[in-house]
């Protein structure tokens, strides 16, 4: 059940790609081995409105959320954290070259209680 949302400044899109960095994401998080490949989503949301800072036209960010099950310990939540704020900071390294750009990751863990899910994928995937 890890979901990983990505919310970005619709300037960024002049020189990143999204959806060459979401499967970036993925890939980083199937790396880990502690979630399995059914179960993993990501995506990218455009924010088309937004003021940070100085209120600067290049000004841009990029705030990643991971929402995951519990059940990793807390050293594992860390690799898998830092692994994926390492890809993401070496795919948008360029972005770091100006005084212009912030980049954010949190990691939530969901409460099993009041989540619910219906996954046709897992089974296809589980039989291979």
């Amino acid at each position: 059940m890890p979901h990983f949302r990505m919310e970005y400044s619709a300037n960024l899109e002049a020189d990143v790609d999204m959806t060459a960095l979401c499967g970036l994401v993925r890939e980083t998080i199937l790396s880990t081995g502690l979630f399995e490949v059914g179960a993993v989503r990501v995506r990218a949301f455009r924010a088309d409105a937004w003021s940070i800072a100085d209120d600067l036209a290049e000004n841009a960010f990029l705030d990643m959320e991971f929402r995951i099950g519990k059940g990793r310990s807390a050293e594992d939540k860390k690799r898998t954290g830092e692994a994926i704020f390492s890809a993401v900071t070496g795919f948008l390294k360029q972005r770091f070259e100006t005084p212009h750009f912030a980049l954010s990751l949190e990691i939530r863990e969901i409460d099993s209680e009041l989540s619910w899910k219906k996954n046709a994928i897992h089974p296809r995937l589980r039989d291979k």
